[in-house]
């Protein structure tokens, strides 16, 4: 009896610590799993940390690349303005030559019209064909000196003439664009020293000796740049002297060879105003 009781007191012990050991089994799984779990996280925190290095030293190479194409781009541009700079300081200093050597072959063609020409050259003593002091009378006198320029280049008297002109002093810018023209007459700026002897002589009320002057630039200069403006002119001025049949034959010409021009627009409207009137 004693062993049957020891026999079933073993069973019921066996039985009710089954389950405490399947129990106990499930835990260690359990944290088994959660060991793994800690691991994983710890190795995707690792990677995580890797992963933003390597982002941040991507991303300092390429703000290290896109400030090397800046400063390229500006020193590219610096050097294109340094260049431009220089082109337009040497275009400037090209100007200033030109000009200058304008003002210099003027300078010499009026010293050319300055130099006398004729003038007997020296006698020598010591030739005997050579006519002696005391010659005697009848004896053919040498040939008379070329009359003395005017003392001055055609640059400078063209620009005092154009002083006087622009200050009102009609009869001197008469004078100087006349004496300009009778000096030098081939020059570059004859026609426009013509123009501006009938633009004086406008200015002063003149107008018959205004005109003259202005059909002398059609006449004399039919080349000139300045034409359109001199046909306007004479249009103008001869309707000042009341006689619109000769303007308007001045009109007509500016406007049939000219009417691209400034002076032949405004010719077209004198044209137009004197025909309106005359119906």
């Amino acid at each position: 009896m004693r062993r049957l009781t020891l026999s079933f007191v073993v069973l019921a012990l066996v039985v009710s610590t089954a389950p405490a050991g399947a129990a106990n089994r499930e835990h260690e799984q359990i944290l088994a799993d959660i060991r793994m779990l800690q691991e994983q996280n710890q190795r995707l925190q690792l990677a995580l940390v890797t992963l933003a290095e390597a982002l941040k030293t991507v991303s300092t190479k390429i703000d290290e690349s896109n400030a090397a194409t800046r400063q390229g781009f500006a020193d590219q541009k610096l050097f294109t303005d340094t260049v431009a700079g220089d082109l337009r300081v040497l275009r400037e200093k090209l100007d200033e030559t030109n000009v200058r050597l304008t003002s210099l072959s003027q300078d010499v063609d009026g010293l050319r019209e300055m130099i006398p020409r004729g003038v007997p050259a020296p006698v020598d003593p010591a030739d005997p064909d050579a006519p002696q002091a005391g010659a005697e009378p009848g004896a053919p006198a040498p040939p008379p000196a070329a009359p003395v320029g005017t003392g001055t280049t055609p640059k400078r008297l063209y620009d005092t003439a154009y002083a006087d002109y622009t200050a009102g002093q009609w009869s001197l810018a008469v004078q100087g664009f006349e004496t300009y023209l009778k000096t030098y007459p081939r020059s570059e700026l004859a026609d426009d020293a013509q123009y501006y002897v009938g633009e004086s002589y406008s200015g002063d009320s003149k107008f018959r000796e205004a005109v003259a002057a202005y059909e002398r630039v059609v006449r004399d200069y039919p080349q000139s740049d300045i034409l359109p403006d001199a046909w306007y002119k004479v249009g103008i001025t001869y309707e000042r002297l009341s006689q619109p049949d000769r303007a308007r034959a001045a009109y007509e010409t500016a406007v049939k060879n000219f009417s691209e021009t400034d002076a032949g627009r405004l010719a077209k409207q004198r044209l137009d105003g004197l025909n309106r009137r005359s119906r």
